[in-house]
């Protein structure tokens, strides 16, 4: 099983290569395609718009969200193309995260100038020290 650490790290590094040689603002579901073959080329598996159900009172709803890409099927990157990160984009991964028990996401913004700033980690549980939380953000 991949680290995520290490996941997540290169998830990071051609994000901004990516950013670096496209720019910013253009649509996401280009960011996203780059994105996913190049994570493919360095031997990752990779799911785009992955989806996940829901279950509410005894009644399942498949593919009630979709996953931009899933990598390794630990990781979960939810891409955007906005001049802003808002609270309900980190709400939006943490839904997935914890709908799809997985540990760690990462927010990703291309429409800003420089990547920095637009890229967030997320957990639900995940645990990588002693310490543990529940839903948390980290930034």
């Amino acid at each position: 099983m991949e680290d995520i650490n290490r996941i997540t790290h290169d998830v990071i590094d051609l994000s901004i290569r990516i950013h670096r040689d496209l720019g910013p603002g253009l649509l996401e579901s280009v960011y996203e395609m780059v994105l996913a073959s190049r994570l493919e080329a360095a031997g990752y598996g990779v799911r785009r718009q992955h989806p996940v159900a829901i279950d509410f009172e005894g009644t399942r709803f498949e593919a009630a969200f979709r996953v931009d890409i899933l990598v390794a099927d630990r990781l979960v990157v939810e891409i955007k193309s906005v001049e802003r990160l808002s609270k309900v984009h980190a709400k939006q991964v943490l839904t997935y995260l914890r709908l799809m028990k997985q540990p760690v996401g990462l927010l990703v913004n291309f429409g800003g100038e420089t990547l920095k700033e637009g890229v967030r980690r997320l957990v639900n549980n995940y645990v990588p020290s002693a310490s543990s939380a529940p839903l948390r953000e980290i930034k």
